[in-house]
């Protein structure tokens, strides 16, 4: 590790920690139905799109009825998509004439940008039209983050309101997210983008002659459109194979820093919108402080491995940091850095290979995953799945104090509780689940690109990635095949609506509880005393969960590492 990497890292935390009060503040104006400075150019278009859809935007809605008008939208969506992919071959904009997609692939790429997890089991500058990647891939970009972004606003309802009914009107929430946060902030970051060098363009690939003498295609297309939300919505799906390692992806130090803001912008953000909206910031500033505490201890490991370098490479007299499946022009610091906040966010988007990180610094971004990527999250899930946390956090001190446990004012019951741990172990039977049937079915084992315990964290890292609605990949594992397309979609399904509808029921439960009054025993939720059992029930719940396949794939890898033992391919 050097100074170097550690000023580059607490660089980009300032700059994240300084942007999240101004957002959080616009969007909880955008979300009150408030003025902002943008309402005079988009509140006409807004107006608009409700009365072409017959919606009134004052009309609340229960819990239920906001959440079958989201499953029912984003059922919409799948259908869209997937017919897209299916008839591709006979749609426009497909100028190098890229053939229909595979039945079962298209129901994984399709479940994948619709759930926000962006799992590519495909090369996209190889395999899909830039009709489909604009019309279908960008498009369900901005549809699930304005989903999710939806979804944790409506959770925030419940907690802020008293004796209520209704948790705000989907049809709005879904409109203003699109309309006056993910719109014009991708609008800035493609200028910004195209101006270092990211290509937008509806021209066919380009043939050139290479200074050897040889011939190569260089695959262009409208890329800075479906970067801009890629990253700002946390969707990480990459216009080109090689994702954002890719330099018409990203192109330079800059924009790869620009990349990593907008990827903890919105879910950082919430937690103020959050404080905010319940009357009290410090309550924001608390739950973006568990957050904080778990990116920097996960930074800190993945550094820490990767500067350190392979033990069995050291030993033929090679020196350094581990540099392999890395860009030299972002070295280990930025690549680390990367790896983490695309896993700490629910952003599939990768700068270097996963699978040729050393096991300590491959588990890092197993394990933000497994902890069900609150650690800031995706955009809006990172914080109605830190706020399941919460329910339970305050169970627990419930519990240790012989009393009925409060969180902002309103009573936690057995049916908050019960939801709460129904989303949360949802993921953990799905990823384990999922990962022991692929490791004793020979289908699934013959797409393992390595053997031993590394080939074990690929198959686990796959199925996390994919009911963590992530999206990346060790990059190791084939899996283009009818049964990873097909399990890895049924994850990634699980993953998003299994969580969802419990918390859409938890909001509705809050929001029609009556507010008590603080009291002597009331347990102060915005101290470093709550922050402290806030993160000792998440790494609890963790690590009973996840330890014992941890151990079997990058912590016995990392013990064989140190022994020097390697696992040579069909050894």
């Amino acid at each position: 590790m050097t100074i170097n990497g550690w000023v580059q890292i607490l660089v980009f935390c300032a700059l994240v920690a300084a942007i999240v009060s101004p957002l959080g503040w616009y969007m909880t104006r955008v979300f009150a139905g408030e003025k902002t400075f943008l309402s005079p150019l988009l509140r006409p278009v807004e107006s608009g799109l409700y009365k072409l859809a017959g919606i009134d935007e004052r009309e609340e809605q229960h819990w239920l009825t906001y959440a079958l008008a989201m499953l029912a939208f984003n059922l919409t969506g799948f259908l869209v998509l997937y017919g897209l992919q299916r008839f591709q071959a006979a749609l426009p904009y497909n100028p190098m004439e890229m053939a229909n997609v595979a039945p079962d692939l298209s129901f994984n790429t399709a479940v994948s940008f619709v759930t926000n997890t962006n799992w590519q089991n495909y090369g996209g500058e190889s395999t899909m039209s830039y009709l489909v990647q604009m019309v279908g891939l960008t498009v369900q970009n901005f549809l699930s983050a304005a989903t999710g972004i939806a979804l944790a606003i409506a959770l925030v309802r419940g907690f802020s309101r008293a004796s209520a009914k209704g948790i705000g009107n989907f049809w709005a929430d879904m409109t203003r997210a699109v309309l006056y946060v993910l719109l014009p902030l991708c609008i800035v970051l493609a200028v910004v983008y195209v101006a270092r060098g990211v290509p937008q363009t509806l021209g066919a690939s380009v043939d050139v002659t290479t200074l050897e003498g040889g011939k190569q295609t260089i695959a262009v297309g409208p890329v800075a459109s479906q970067l801009a939300i890629k990253m700002l919505g946390t969707n990480g799906g990459g216009f080109f194979n090689a994702n954002s390692a890719h330099p018409f992806e990203n192109p330079d130090a800059l924009v790869n820093l620009i990349q990593m803001i907008s990827i903890f912008a919105i879910g950082a953000g919430l937690t103020n919108v959050f404080g905010r909206m319940v009357g009290d910031q410090r309550q924001g500033w608390a739950i973006l402080g568990a957050m904080a505490f778990l990116f920097l201890a996960g930074v800190s490991v993945a550094y820490w491995a990767e500067a350190g370098g392979n033990p069995l490479v050291h030993a033929l007299g090679v020196e350094g940091g581990n540099m392999e499946g890395k860009e030299v022009r972002f070295g280990t610091a930025m690549s680390a850095l990367f790896a983490v906040v695309t896993t700490a966010a629910s952003c599939g988007a990768v700068n270097a290979m996963l699978s040729s990180f050393m096991p300590l610094g491959g588990m890092i971004p197993l394990i933000n995953m497994e902890l069900g990527e609150i650690v800031i999250g995706g955009v809006g899930a990172g914080l109605y799945g830190m706020l399941l946390f919460v329910i339970v956090t305050m169970f627990v001190a419930g519990l240790m104090v012989g009393r009925t446990p409060e969180y902002l004012g309103k009573k936690i019951e057995a049916k908050e509780v019960k939801m709460a741990i129904l989303a949360i172990l949802s993921l953990p039977v799905v990823m384990l689940g999922f990962t022991a049937i692929a490791v004793v079915t020979p289908t699934a084992l013959s797409s393992i690109g390595n053997p031993g315990p590394h080939g074990f964290a690929e198959v686990l890292y796959a199925y996390v990635s994919g009911a963590a609605n992530n999206g990346s990949a060790f990059g190791s594992l084939s899996g283009n095949t009818p049964w990873y397309n097909l399990t890895l979609g049924a994850a990634m399904l699980i993953g998003r609506f299994f969580v969802i509808i419990p918390a859409m029921a938890i909001a509705g439960s809050m929001a029609a509880k009556k507010r008590l009054p603080v009291s002597a025993g009331t347990f102060p939720t915005h101290g470093g005393l709550f922050i402290g059992l806030l993160v000792g029930v998440i790494l609890i719940v963790g690590g009973l969960t996840f330890f014992p396949a941890l151990a079997l794939g990058p912590i016995v890898e990392h013990l064989s590492v140190i022994a020097g033992q390697s696992f040579a391919a069909g050894g």
